[in-house]
């Protein structure tokens, strides 16, 4: 493995939503190899494996998911109080197209069967094994210099016929994220650098023993 990559603990510093960053190439096939490979080694309960990546790059899909979530983030702002609307306006949600490529995961919650070891009492194991595979992904672009920016502006129906899901109840859709070279990590992320949320420091998460409601 070359020693030009990130450790693992700068590339968690470093690991940004990104959103108007993409430079607009398209990520290199072996590049995205690479990063794929990364989320399949992801560790899964029973060893189900459940995630599928699907590849999206046509411009006309790409361009079709844009002008839906753009429609959704609208009618979001739209629900918002004036003050949070004003604080939202320049959070930007755009890089389905700039970014050239969508990798949409999904999770197949019947892979390994009716006895996934594992799975019997906690049934979210096995969607948490997807969000695994996605970090996985997530920090191995970073490592690359890509970029990875999660859609959640949109109507599931609408993605399941964009990626011919369309009547498969036992796989869901469960991120697109858009993925392509950047031309640079914002030292902030966005939501703190636009003033909707701060970062909670640590102090205030870690609990001794038992957890206790606080702030």
């Amino acid at each position: 493995m070359s020693t030009e990559h990130l450790s693992v603990y700068h590339a968690i510093a470093a690991r940004r939503d990104v959103r108007s960053e993409f430079s607009g190439e398209v990520v290199d096939d072996a590049v995205l190899t690479r990063i794929l490979t990364a989320a399949h080694r992801a560790p899964s309960v029973g060893n189900t494996q459940p995630w599928d990546f699907v590849i999206v790059r046509h411009p006309e899909t790409l361009g079709r998911f844009a002008a839906h979530v753009a429609q959704c983030r609208a009618d979001f702002a739209a629900s918002l109080p004036a003050d949070r609307a004003e604080t939202f306006d320049p959070i930007r949600v755009e890089g389905i197209e700039t970014s050239g490529t969508g990798i949409v995961v999904t999770y197949d919650d019947s892979r390994g069967g009716e006895h996934v070891l594992g799975r019997a009492t906690v049934r979210d194991t096995g969607l948490l094994s997807v969000a695994l595979a996605i970090e996985n992904l997530w920090l191995a672009a970073v490592s690359e210099g890509v970029g990875v920016g999660w859609v959640s502006f949109y109507d599931e129906a609408v993605l399941r016929d964009v990626i011919g899901l369309a009547g498969d109840d036992a796989v869901r859709p469960v991120a697109w994220l858009c993925v392509g070279p950047v031309t640079d990590f914002q030292e902030i992320p966005d939501l703190e650098r636009f003033g909707w949320r701060p970062r909670r420091p640590l102090s205030d998460a870690v609990h001794q023993e038992q957890w206790s409601r606080r702030g």
